[in-house]
Order: C-alpha cells, then structure tokens, then sequence
C-alpha cells in the first residue's frame, strides 16, 4: 500500500518539483529518508542560505521551488530571507517538519507551537495538515496559493510520524492561471489620460520583468515618447538601460522623488508599489497637478498606495493592451542622459572606478546578484542592464540574501540549460551573513564569481546616520576580516584584485573556472550620500 510518503513524492513529480533546498533535521529525516534518485537535494549549511538559495532558483527558472526546513528553530532561523522572498513575489513552497502527532500534546522538544502562525505575515497561507492523509493534497494547494498573483512563499508543517501512513487515492491534478487582464473600462480611461497627456512620464517597476514584458514596455515608451524610470529600489531590472529613454532609478524618498517628477502632467506606475520609500525625507507624494495611473497585480499595493488611481491586472497584459489603445505621439522624445564621466583610477579604487571595470568586462549575457548597499549608486551608475531577467536582489532590505540567492541562480542556469555566466557583487558586510552558500557553490561546481568591494565597514549605515544626525553609532567598522582564507576554506577560487586589469583578468578567469571565485577588491573608505 502507498504510503503518504509515496503520495507525496509522486505529487512533487507532477508539479515538476525534484530539487529540494534545505538543511536536514531529525524532524524531517522520516520524508528525506531514502531520497529519490530523481530527485536532487541541495544541501546548504544554514536555513536562511537554503530560503535564499531557492528563492534565486524560483526566479531564474520562472517557476515554484521547494524548500525544507527543520521545525521552529529552522524556520525561525530562515524567517529574515522569508521576509525578501514575500517581498521579491517568489512562489516558494516552503515545508518544515513537525514532532510526533502522538507527543504533541506534551510539547516535547522541537515542537513547533503555533506552527502555521510561525511564519505569518510573510507567507500567503500557512498549514498544518489534520491528518497524514492531507499532506499530498495539502501540497497541491499550496502550489497553487504560491504561484497566484501576488506570487509569494506558503508554509506546511508536516509532523514526522504522518510520512508512513497509508495514503488516501492520489488528488486530482489541476491547473491554476497565473495572469489576469485589466478592466476594459478602467484601460480605456487610462488610455485616454495618457493621448491626452501634455507631458506623460512612465515608471516601470519588477512586475514587467516577472511577466517578460520589456519588449512591450519599449514600445509603449516609445510610442508616448516619453522618459522611463525605474522604481525606487527594485529587486529586478524592469527596462534596457541603455536606451535613451531610460532616466535611472527614482530615489526612495519622499520629497526627492516627487521632486524627480516635477514637471509631467501623468505619471504610469506599472508593475511596482507607489512607492517603496526608505529614508522619511518629507514632501508631497507627488507634484502640484500631477496625476498618477497605478497598475499592479497586487491588490494590496493598490489599497496602500497614497496617491493615484488604481487598475488590477498582470502588468504584461495591460502594456499589451495600452500599446493597442495609445496613439502614437506627436511630441519631441527627451535628450537622453548623459554618460558618466570615466572615473579616475586611485589606489584603492573607488566604487565608481571598480564598477566601470566590471562595465568595460561584462559578459553579454550576464546576470547580475547585487546585495552592496553602500555601492548600489555606483553599480547603476556605471554598469547598465540591457537583457530582462538579468539583475535580482532583495525587496525587503534584509541583508544575507544576495550571495545564497546567486549560487540558486547559478544553479538554476545549469539546469536550465541556458548556462548564462552569473556574477555576485556582495558587499564585505553582507558578505558574512550568508557565507556558508560558498560551501554548496563549491559542491556543486558552479561557476558563480563574486565580487566583494572590501571598505571594512557598514558604510550604509554611517551614510543614514548622516542623513538622521546620529553620531556615535557603535559596530559600524568591520576590521580583521580575512575574506581570502575564508572564501579559500570553503573550497573557492580566490585572488585579491585592486587594479583594473588584475579584475579584468580575475574575472574572465572566474566564468572560465569549474568552481566559484571569490574576488576581494578592497575600495575606497570614502561614505556615499544615501540619497
């Protein structure tokens, strides 16, 4: 007789989930227990490593991932890349192992109390299955809660003892859609704004790059001739930056951003919160006679946005449907933006200088993982992204995402069979959060580089309490940390590089090498504004 166990495997087999991420436990040994040999285990060191690591793998591949975590202590240990998978969108499937039904009355050790409630708010639904025989089923609508728009991590507690059980006659497979066109009423009067606009200005946001819509999102700019941002802080690329529309990133201010705004009569959020804010610089929310059209397929970013009129829809469909209903327009397109000048070359290098190298060596179809907080505005200063699915990083603003997430990338681009060349910049502070990823890169003989600009400190950090006057922070240098040895222990390639030529050299090298390369660049002291 099947048991749920059996059940089980046999509905992952179906939804196509035979890579599983986590960190055993005793509590879950009973499911993993003579593993499939169609199945592939990615064993990370660190439950917040394997959260992160198959949420790079969900957005490279496009599809749910499965993550297993070892009862309350694991998952409150992978809770912070939990929180930046809710806000990256990522379908996760995350199951966590449970004591003993007949103990947990009793609370023996490692029961999970509350264990649905655990990850809440950050999962779209959390369960514990009444009985074993719920499990398989149980699954099934997990899947289907994880990949609906908004998509977003879901939760099972699975109780060890429920694995042998006899299983109940296999659920019905279903299917789920995944996208949802606008409302031809509301369009129409967003495309009538926008012909009527005297001065229309668009932002683009994650969603058009998760619904592979930037050729759509060119030809709707093109179209109203009008400039191109990105959201504040995104966690995707959402436009080729180097087309002469584009204007960059908006700030995540308040008052700068509406001051970025100034002068368009409509503005066109898509696929992106109005707006992701950070630092509280007042102001209004947007400028004096300003209007704003928000699209989103997420229904609570529509409710909390401040400013606007909003319209529900999967943000490729309602660019599709814009690009039928907006007529060309007759106007003059912007002046595009200039070039930065080439930085000068120092010893050590500044971010500028350091990222105009990876510019000038950049693999065609690279992906960027970026998780330097401090640099980011030089990285986007000086290296532009022109392909879609080529820039991930965290929504949430959790540090330890950035380097787990690249090595799923990497891995996700093997089985895929793309085989596109990954590189990680990390800063050396972000660096430690998750440094046990180069472990499982190692292991599996990824070729992931990453790049760590070495300022021995939290430089973002001093750069907020400059913006917030709050001096005599203490923890904010990160002195004695020998990146070389540590990224050497875990079984990495590794050269320090401080010229320009050395990274050059370092990093061709990397995407030719049958392991990761870890490539330290110590950079300049020097604090960025955060603004």
């Amino acid at each position: 007789m099947a048991t749920v166990r059996d059940a089980t495997y046999d509905v992952l087999r179906t939804l196509g989930m035979t890579t599983i991420f986590g960190n055993p436990g005793s509590t879950e040994e009973p499911f993993l227990r003579d593993f499939p040999t169609d199945f592939h285990y990615v064993h990370a060191l660190h439950e917040a490593t394997a959260v992160a690591m198959a949420d790079g793998y969900a957005q490279a591949t496009g599809a749910p991932a499965h993550v297993n975590l070892h009862t309350a202590p694991g998952t409150g240990n992978g809770m912070g890349n939990l929180v930046t998978a809710w806000h990256n969108k990522t379908p996760l499937i995350v199951t966590a192992g449970q004591q003993t039904r007949e103990m947990l009355l009793l609370e023996p050790r490692l029961t999970n109390r509350r264990a649905a409630e655990l990850p809440q708010p950050y999962v779209k639904w959390g369960y514990e299955p009444v009985r074993a025989q719920d499990i398989p089923a149980a699954l099934l609508r997990a899947y289907a809660t994880a990949i609906q728009p908004p998509a977003g991590p879901v939760f099972l507690s699975l109780p060890m003892d429920d694995w042998a059980q006899p299983a109940d006659p296999p659920p019905a497979p279903r299917s789920v859609a995944t996208r949802f066109a606008p409302d031809p009423q509301r369009l129409d009067e967003f495309a009538r704004v926008l012909a009527g606009s005297r001065d229309p200005v668009l932002v683009f946001g994650p969603g058009v790059d998760r619904s592979g819509s930037w050729s759509t999102a060119v030809v709707l700019a093109e179209r109203l001739a009008a400039p191109v941002w990105s959201a504040p802080a995104p966690e995707r690329g959402v436009f080729p930056e180097d087309h002469p529309l584009f204007r960059g990133v908006l700030p995540f201010a308040i008052g700068p951003l509406a001051e970025a705004l100034r002068g368009h009569d409509t503005v066109l959020v898509i696929g992106a919160p109005v707006f992701r804010y950070y630092p509280y610089v007042p102001g209004e929310h947007l400028p004096a006679g300003t209007r704003l059209l928000h699209i989103t397929d997420d229904a609570d970013e529509a409710a909390r946005a401040p400013v606007g009129d909003s319209l529900l829809s999967d943000p490729g469909l309602a660019l599709t449907a814009l690009v039928e209903r907006v007529p060309a327009a007759d106007r003059t397109p912007p002046t595009p933006r200039t070039a930065p000048a080439p930085p000068e070359i120092t010893t050590p290098l500044s971010a500028d200088a350091l990222f105009a190298t990876l510019a000038a060596h950049w693999p065609t179809d690279g992906v960027l993982v970026q998780e330097s907080p401090s640099n980011l505005a030089a990285l986007r200063r000086q290296l532009r992204i022109n392909r879609p699915a080529s820039y991930f990083t965290m929504a949430s603003g959790g540090l330890g995402y950035g380097l787990p997430a690249a090595v799923g990338v990497a891995l996700a681009e093997r089985d895929t069979g793309r085989g596109r060349p990954v590189v990680a910049v990390v800063g050396d502070g972000s660096f430690h959060y998750s440094v046990q990823a180069l472990w499982t890169a190692a292991r599996l003989a990824l070729p992931v580089v990453v790049i760590v600009p070495i300022n021995q400190q939290y430089a973002i950090l001093k750069a907020f309490a400059e913006l917030k006057d709050t001096p005599g922070v203490p923890g904010l240098d990160l002195p004695g940390l020998d990146v070389t040895a540590i990224a050497a222990g875990y079984g990495c390639r590794t050269e320090v590089a401080e010229t320009p030529d050395q990274l050059g050299a370092a990093l061709a090298a990397g995407l030719r090498a049958d392991r990761p390369t870890v490539l330290p660049v110590p950079i300049s002291t020097e604090v960025p504004s955060i603004l």
